[in-house]
């Protein structure tokens, strides 16, 4: 996913919450004055595999013990459910919104940490990444690419990393502990999770593949170019 190709829906994005551009480019350059560039061939062990894209959802726990997936990318606090269940992650995903000590225990144990930055979240940037050892951030941002700052489309933490898994080259996509209609959760947060859905219908189209986790609600989405 070039920024190009994502930046027509970055923008419809931004429009539908009212949220700064301006904002998520200073984070996205305070992230890169704390960081230094991540070796990509670290995502390899992606390519050619079926990758668990695991959110957070309620039945993330129940999920993972059917899931036979190749490698795991963790969204959020997922990742703490795969490893209370036993199960390796291979890359994390987040925006450091809770669980601090979650990602200094993945980054220490070297697990590829694809930290992103947005205008909401500079000051946790500037508290959690410096205490990181520098090899295995991969820093991210939803705005335009700069210097070892990458964007591989998304929004959210799960469909973040389901591009990411995209990117490296999997070859099937599953979504253990997704759920677009948790009755738990907040107006925004729904909101977030519709996003997540119109993005993974447009991610399943780019890859000509069909991702179940959108059976009964693929046909409601607005579509994207």
């Amino acid at each position: 996913m070039d920024f190009e190709t994502f930046e027509p829906v970055y923008e419809t994005i931004l429009a539908d919450f009212g949220f700064d551009r301006a904002g998520d480019e200073r984070a996205r350059d305070v992230l890169a004055e704390l960081t230094t560039p991540f070796d990509e061939s670290r995502l390899s062990v992606l390519a050619g595999e079926h990758v668990a894209v695991c959110g957070a959802g309620p039945t993330l726990a129940a999920d993972l013990a059917d899931c036979e997936a190749d490698r795991v990318v963790a969204a959020s606090s997922a990742a703490a459910v795969c490893r209370e269940r036993g199960v390796p992650v291979d890359v994390y995903v987040t925006d450091l919104d809770g669980e601090p000590e979650l990602v200094n225990d993945l980054a220490a144990e070297g697990t590829p940490v694809a930290v992103h930055a947005h205008g909401d979240n500079v000051e946790r940037v500037r508290s959690v990444v410096p205490g990181l050892p520098a090899e295995p951030v991969l820093p991210t941002t939803q705005a335009a690419p700069v210097a070892h700052v990458r964007n591989y489309g998304g929004f959210t933490d799960g469909d973040r990393a389901a591009f990411l898994a995209d990117h490296a080259g999997a070859a099937r996509l599953s979504f253990p502990g997704w759920s677009f209609d948790d009755p738990g959760v907040g107006p925004m947060k729904r909101r977030k999770l519709r996003w997540a859905a119109r993005l993974l219908a447009w991610l399943e189209r780019r890859r000509d593949e069909r991702f179940a986790v959108l059976d009964g609600a693929r046909d409601e989405l607005e579509p994207l170019p």
